[in-house]
């Protein structure tokens, strides 16, 4: 990522399609991730619904189809133009609070404290969009057996049964969640790229070899971060209201009581095995579109 100043229109229409990207790429192994997440606690002498990543992708599979896997899409794609818009926006506001001059150099923590900054940026927009996946995701089976026909169906159905209270839960938890995290992600991009290419890229272009290998890290140091707090989120999102009256303090101790710490990295390997393609995707993506338009709009 460059260290020139970008206009906010670019930045939108770039981070826009970085986002794209990386749903597109992503979303079936979020599905996955999710659906352990909040699988049941298997009865006394009962195997659990899930034992791993394959198990879960091979009984979506066979159950729901290959759609299956992209269940509740269509929230994420709505939103993510803004959402990836404003984060990286935010993360260009966060790195000008530390620069005296366009082309200083920032420290790693400084560009962690840019990045924690770009969270607060998203954390509005993006908790509704994810409480709607969430519930999509972790919705079984077809036909009258589904409680919810797609995003509009279930804000309608959460209005109706707590306004936009019950829209916006977990806003806390995904604030929890993405400030950390986008701190690590921004800050492992860059720093990555510094140390690989030891200069700017190139005029005009960028180099792909960093650009995924950057851009893949970056997402393994997101998750690395944040795979708690989004556990605790997912199970306070995706539960029945009033299931947990004091929020994510009773998610916590409920977990840590039946299941153990350990319980807060579940879904990891799905996460892990996303995180490097998906945003290897959305940071190619990104630097691609900025080049294109620099090119072909350089005043925009």
């Amino acid at each position: 990522m460059s260290s020139e100043k970008a206009s906010p229109i670019k930045y939108f229409i770039s981070g826009g399609f970085g986002g794209i990207c990386t749903v597109v790429s992503g979303h079936p192994l979020d599905t996955i991730k999710v659906r352990l997440q909040t699988m049941p606690r298997p009865e006394p002498g009962k195997p659990p619904l899930y034992t791993g990543t394959y198990d879960c992708a091979r009984k979506t599979i066979a159950k729901e189809g290959v759609r299956g896997l992209y269940k509740g899409m269509g929230a994420p794609i709505a939103g993510v133009a803004p959402i990836f818009a404003i984060s990286f926006f935010g993360f260009g506001v966060g790195k000008r609070i530390f620069q005296s001059a366009d082309n200083d150099v920032l420290t790693p923590l400084q560009l962690f404290y840019a990045g924690a900054f770009s969270g607060i940026f998203t954390t509005s927009i993006m908790a509704p969009g994810e409480r709607i996946k969430v519930i999509l995701q972790v919705q079984q089976g077809g036909g009258s057996e589904i409680k919810y026909k797609g995003p509009v169906d279930v804000v309608k159905k959460l209005y109706r049964e707590g306004g936009l209270r019950s829209i916006y839960k977990g806003t806390c938890a995904t604030l929890l969640r993405d400030v950390p995290a986008s701190g690590m992600y921004f800050m492992t991009y860059e720093w990555l790229q510094k140390a690989l290419t030891k200069s700017e890229p190139s005029e005009g272009g960028y180099k792909l070899f960093t650009t995924i290998l950057a851009g893949g890290m970056a997402g393994i140091a997101n998750w690395l971060v944040g795979m708690p707090a989004d556990v605790l989120k997912s199970r306070l999102q995706s539960a029945p209201e009033g299931t947990y009256p004091n929020g994510l303090r009773d998610v916590f101790y409920k977990l840590r009581k039946e299941e153990g710490l350990g319980a807060l990295y579940r879904g990891i390997v799905p996460v892990m095995l996303r995180a490097f393609p998906a945003n290897a995707a959305c940071f190619i993506g990104f630097e691609a579109c900025i080049t294109l338009l620099n090119f072909i709009a350089p005043n925009l």
